[in-house]
């Protein structure tokens, strides 16, 4: 999987095996809208061990040069995170994506990170459609899904934040990416 300046390559997290790398990414003050600070590392195991059995809801561990750099999740918005709070399309994938934190920022990293999970998801031709439901504080985020095609379209109460609803076409992706 390669954005514009960097190549990554995908797999399954071992949720025991992974469980101390991704608690320390998810527990990490930059990962406050990912909403685990509290998590234990078995917290994190048991999470990851519930998506990985989850027909509905799918973990990936982004690595650049063999180092775990991201993780994403994709997950079907008819039966996971948005039920009942919007009417899915078919061809509708959910999203999520984390950054590890890191002490030397390298400019562009997310962005293409964010371009190269896009990629992925739109390899698939039965995507048709990337839905995302960030924090409506996660300025950043927003900027980014902007960056690679998202269009918001409203805000949305979750149980657990207030959400803003937004949605990303192959067309518009590929229009984002090229300009």
């Amino acid at each position: 999987m390669t954005s514009d300046t960097m190549t990554f390559t995908l797999r399954p997290p071992d949720p025991s095996g992974d469980a101390g790398l991704l608690h320390g990414w998810v527990t990490h003050p930059k990962a406050a809208f990912w909403m685990m600070q509290d998590a234990s590392p078995r917290d994190v195991e048991r999470a990851y061990r519930e998506i990985a059995a989850d027909e509905h809801h799918h973990a990936l561990l982004g690595l650049r040069d063999a180092e775990p750099v991201f993780l994403m999740e994709k997950y079907d918005p008819a039966h996971r995170e948005l039920v009942g709070l919007y009417e899915p399309r078919p061809g509708d994938v959910g999203m999520h994506f984390l950054v590890a934190p890191t002490d030397t920022p390298v400019h562009g990293f997310t962005r293409a990170v964010i371009t190269a999970v896009m990629a992925h998801l739109f390899a698939d031709p039965a995507t048709r459609r990337v839905v995302v439901e960030p924090d409506v504080g996660n300025k950043a985020v927003h900027a980014l899904n902007e960056a690679v095609g998202f269009v918001p379209e409203r805000e949305i109460q979750k149980p657990e934040k207030r959400a803003l609803l937004s949605f990303c076409t192959r067309e518009r992706y590929l229009r984002a990416v090229s300009a």
